[in-house]
């Protein structure tokens, strides 16, 4: 394989992995603004930030920054449906972790709900039945197959 190959090759990776990060950085600054929407930011979602942070490569030093720096965030949406639902998923958990759903936060929920593409009458029946699965312990996978099934999906 030649220099130039290899350069390029090199710069594919990068662009790649800068992208991933950005959609990450994405979904994290999201959670964020799930776990704010309260006015609280509690250890119960702090931790769950971070375990999710971890799942896609953030570190908890990228996390403080999203969060002292949101502007440098901008909204990513992912193009593939179990990807989105597996955000919406995130965010759900992030809405019921501390064991309180606040008017607020379904509402931001719905609202994160909608500009993922899906339809606004299910909206409700979406995010009350991932919770559900959530709350039975039922993780990504197994909520998108009980509950992808149960609306159209965008």
């Amino acid at each position: 394989m030649n220099t130039n190959a290899i350069l390029t090759m090199g710069l594919f990776d990068f662009f790649r992995n800068n992208q991933r990060k950005n959609k990450a950085k994405s979904h994290i600054k999201n959670l964020i603004d799930m776990a704010l929407a309260d006015g609280h930011f509690d250890m119960a979602e702090y931790e769950l930030l971070l375990i999710i942070a971890r799942r896609h490569g953030i570190s908890e030093n990228q996390v403080k920054r999203v969060r002292k720096h949101p502007e440098e965030v901008k909204l990513l949406i992912p193009a593939d449906n179990k990807k989105r639902f597996f955000q919406l998923y995130d965010l759900v958990n992030m809405m019921i972790v501390d064991g309180e759903v606040h008017n607020l936060e379904f509402k931001l929920c719905k609202l994160f709900a909608e500009k993922f593409g899906y339809a606004t009458e299910q909206l409700d029946h979406l995010i009350n039945a991932t919770a559900e699965n959530i709350k039975m312990g039922n993780n990504h996978e197994e909520t998108y197959q009980r509950v992808i099934s149960l609306i159209d999906t965008p």
